[in-house]
């Protein structure tokens, strides 16, 4: 299961590439998570660097959920990729992120929710995450508002 879970994150990784991602697009599709996300309690956040786009907090959230979307968008800065696929990988070979590896695991955190906004021949150039849902949910909310945002531009 864990391999096939790894190439659909690879997958969704490679499929969702943009042509470009400013801060207008950074509202629209920060919107659009606030409306895939109504009745859950979630915090929605996207940035770029360290400067933060976009945040929502739904009804239902707590500023625990800020701390690990923090968590979450260090890994996806420091590794190149969506924090679940990091995570994914890590526990594929029975490994976890952790002092050994660099890491203080209460500034890094691999679990879900935390996606790459990628440009075609530029990289990331952004981070979107959820944070509020099991990681597993967390993830797919993500993608499925990246995969509507890209379907209606």
């Amino acid at each position: 299961m864990s391999e096939e879970l790894i190439k659909e994150l690879e997958r969704q990784e490679q499929d969702l590439v943009f042509d470009r991602f400013d801060n207008d697009d950074a509202w629209r599709l920060g919107s659009l998570l606030v409306s895939l996300a109504a009745g859950k309690p979630v915090a929605i956040d996207i940035r770029r660097g360290t400067q933060q786009l976009f945040h929502a907090a739904l009804p239902g959230a707590v500023a625990d959920n800020d701390r690990w979307i923090e968590r979450k968008v260090r890994v996806v800065e420091r590794f190149g990729a969506s924090s679940y696929l990091v995570g994914r990988r890590l526990a594929a070979k029975g490994q976890e992120l952790n002092a050994g590896m660099g890491l203080d695991p209460a500034e890094y955190a691999a679990h879900g929710g935390a996606f790459p906004v990628r440009i075609g021949n530029v990289g990331i150039v952004a981070v979107v995450t959820v944070s509020g849902l099991p990681q597993a949910d967390d993830h797919a909310l993500v993608v499925e508002a990246l995969t509507r945002f890209r379907s209606e531009r």
